[in-house]
């Protein structure tokens, strides 16, 4: 895991610096709450991390189901 310091509105850019997949700006830092603007493209999915586990809880798994077809 990468631990970055940022201050308040200070950017954090994921993938290429040329050509970003998305940045993460700090928008606000008050007590121990801290805001996140999240520029990312529309199809990248970004959730928090109880609701990404929830959508995979609820995900039947299909691994080991998939067989080719027969011909």
């Amino acid at each position: 895991m990468l631990v970055i310091t940022r201050r308040e509105g200070e950017e954090v850019v994921i993938g290429d610096p040329a050509n970003p997949i998305g940045i993460v700006r700090i928008a606000s830092v008050k007590g121990d709450r801290v805001r996140l603007a999240l520029n990312f493209p529309r199809d990248v999915e970004v959730h928090r991390r109880e609701v990404a586990d929830q959508i995979n809880a609820e995900k039947p798994s299909i691994a080991g189901k998939i067989r080719p077809a027969s011909g």
